[in-house]
């Protein structure tokens, strides 16, 4: 264990993603920073677990019995508890190069990225056009709205916001997407594909909110430009899972300075008389120890903590509904793909919210030969039968061999902007199977906390993937 020191500049609470990334991030701009985690492992709710882990933690077994042994060796299983990917031109990645991490990560390219259209037998799965080619073959177009699509993508991909000839008369900083989407003459269908699969809005909100064309034609052409840097799919992923990422984060701070302790329960928070954070009380476990402590205080003047750490300062936003599950078949219509991002849009299937799967399988080192791991998810709309509202995306796994599914998940947002008081809080991780919600977290954490905006060096070479 590093030595403690009377002050720090930043103490962050969890070891998330998103904090991983703040402290990391942090240290390599010159702050002094201290992580703590109370739990004994790296990673939090964005950590991977092994095959035994997953078991237990799920209760997923009687007493006496050990079922994971069937798969093999525990070891050779790194299961992740969020369905996330990374975007190949996306901020994570971005921030990946910019800071160097990507030197103790490897990464491969996800196989395809799909999209779904109607439901139950008749549903049709198919690859998400990105560009006015694709448009022409996609087989979720009729030969008409192909032709529409292709001068929609054609446009998306040559917009310039300086040049207003290339708007299409459109007011673009006040209109709405509707107004472009009509502009096009695109069926609902279309539109579905567009804004959820690939601008990736979780609803249909974003369709008639003035001003946002301009920001879902940014998100389009992020797919797109994903997309041509590697062909496939827009997506990578760490080999051995995404506990690989805060591991990352964590090794680029230790070696700007940054001092970790797990296993150490935050006891109180100082404040002084105007309410603002000046320090903490802790107390670190010795590890495999229960009788070995040692209690301590630091000072500091800002905290940033996942919300587990700060109950009295969060709300409850909405709730999370997940199954992990394994499988030994790729899934059915997406070219015996051995991984995938699937969305199925929310008006396909009755919703509000869209239901993600996320697979991945032996080809990035997280379970044997033959398994696959795929994860289900979506925000809960009602109290009950939350798993009716999964089995649209469970009924298109096919035959699973095991369903790691516990109650639905508080999704937690803070009450306050931390400027006061000095607590920056993060928000909790969504149904998304992608990481900018994440980033844009990130992003506005640093700029609450620091006064200033997250600058990155853009992308140049990108991250190198493996075959």
């Amino acid at each position: 264990m590093d030595e403690i020191a009377p002050e720090y500049d930043v103490v962050v609470l969890g070891t998330g993603l998103t904090e991983c990334v703040l402290s990391g991030v942090l240290s390599v701009k010159g702050k002094k920073v201290l992580h703590i985690d109370r739990n004994d492992h790296y990673g939090g709710e964005s950590a991977s677990l092994n095959i035994e882990a997953l078991y237990k933690k799920y209760n997923n077994f009687q007493p006496g019995e050990e079922p994971w042994k069937k798969y093999g060796r525990v070891n050779d299983w790194n299961v992740d508890l969020v369905p996330k990917l990374l975007m190949a031109n996306g901020e994570l990645t971005n921030i990946l190069v910019s800071t160097d991490v990507t030197r103790y990560l490897e990464f491969r390219q996800i196989a395809g990225s799909f999209v779904q259209q109607g439901a139950g037998t008749r549903a049709t799965v198919a690859k998400v056009p990105s560009s006015a080619s694709e448009a022409l073959s996609s087989p979720l177009m009729g030969l008409f709205e192909k032709r529409r699509a292709k001068k929609f993508l054609e446009w998306a991909g040559s917009f310039d916001e300086s040049n207003p000839s290339s708007h299409q008369g459109l007011n673009i900083n006040q209109c709405t997407m509707k107004d472009v989407y009509d502009k096009f003459g695109l069926e609902a269908t279309t539109r579905d594909f567009i804004g959820h699969s690939m601008a990736l809005y979780q609803s249909d909100e974003y369709i008639n909110n003035p001003g946002q064309a301009k920001e879902t034609i940014e998100r389009i052409r992020l797919y797109a430009n994903s997309m041509a840097r590697y062909g496939k799919s827009p997506y990578i992923y760490p080999l051995y899972g995404l506990g690989e990422l805060p591991q990352g984060f964590a090794r680029l701070s230790a070696i700007y300075g940054g001092t970790y302790m797990l296993n150490t329960s935050v006891d109180e928070i100082i404040t002084n008389s105007d309410g603002r954070v000046s320090g903490i009380k802790a107390t670190m476990q010795e590890r495999g120890s229960e009788d070995a402590t040692m209690k301590f205080e630091t000072k500091t003047k800002m905290i940033l903590g996942d919300p587990s750490y700060f109950p009295g300062k969060t709300r409850i936003t909405g709730y999370l509904l997940k199954a992990i599950c394994i499988l030994n078949h790729p899934l059915d219509k997406t070219n015996d793909s051995d991984s995938c991002q699937l969305i199925i849009p929310q008006s396909q299937v009755g919703r509000k919210h869209d239901i993600y799967i996320a697979m991945v399988s032996a080809a990035h080192n997280v379970c044997p030969r033959g398994y696959y791991i795929a994860i289900v998810s979506t925000i809960a709309e009602s109290s009950a039968n939350h798993h009716l509202e999964l089995q649209p995306g469970l009924d298109r796994l096919g035959k699973i061999e095991e369903k790691f599914m516990g109650p639905p998940i508080p999704l937690y947002e803070p009450t306050g902007d931390g400027t006061k008081d000095g607590i920056f809080i993060s928000k909790s991780y969504d149904a998304t199977s992608h990481f900018e919600t994440t980033t844009d977290d990130v992003r506005d954490i640093y700029r609450r906390a620091m006064g200033e905006e997250l600058k990155v060096e853009g992308l140049r070479e990108g991250v190198e993937v493996a075959e």
